[in-house]
């Protein structure tokens, strides 16, 4: 039987979190730099491994959408949308809209703040007091890595 340790361990801490930048690393946007605008957690799903019409990995995983970069164009028609408080039914506007695609968190790597380089991410623990805090910290100067959203 395995014995567990009394000390508390400290929370996990993402790798990727909104308002970072990154640079994208394959597909047709490979080398360009973006804000991750939010980052989408799936879990896997029991019969998505059974499932042939499911989409994407059986696994789940974490993808992020990067602003302004992996665009696809949705073509939609002018429709009309019936208004809870209006009688009279609104317009929808029709035309060629740019949406933002998710990419999956391992076609982009985390670009430093301080250094500007694209890095790898490393844990750092820092004792606050009675506190213990997870940090993210460049590969390549050192220093922990701030959010600037």
């Amino acid at each position: 039987m395995a014995v567990r340790s009394a000390q508390p361990r400290s929370p996990k801490v993402p790798e990727i979190r909104k308002g970072d930048t990154v640079v994208i690393l394959a597909g047709k946007d490979a080398g360009k730099r973006g804000t991750v605008d939010r980052v989408i957690r799936r879990m896997a799903a029991p019969s998505a491994a059974r499932s042939v019409f499911r989409r994407g990995s059986a696994a789940g995983g974490v993808s992020v959408v990067v602003e302004g970069l992996n665009i696809a164009k949705r073509h939609t028609k002018p429709r009309q949308t019936a208004g809870t408080s209006d009688r009279i039914p609104k317009m929808q506007q029709g035309g060629i809209m740019e949406i933002a695609q998710p990419l999956p968190v391992s076609r982009v790597m985390l670009v430093c703040t301080n250094c500007g380089k694209p890095t790898r991410i490393a844990h750092a623990t820092i004792e606050t007091g009675d506190r213990v805090r997870r940090v993210r910290v460049c590969r390549h100067c050192g220093e922990q890595l701030e959010v600037r959203a």
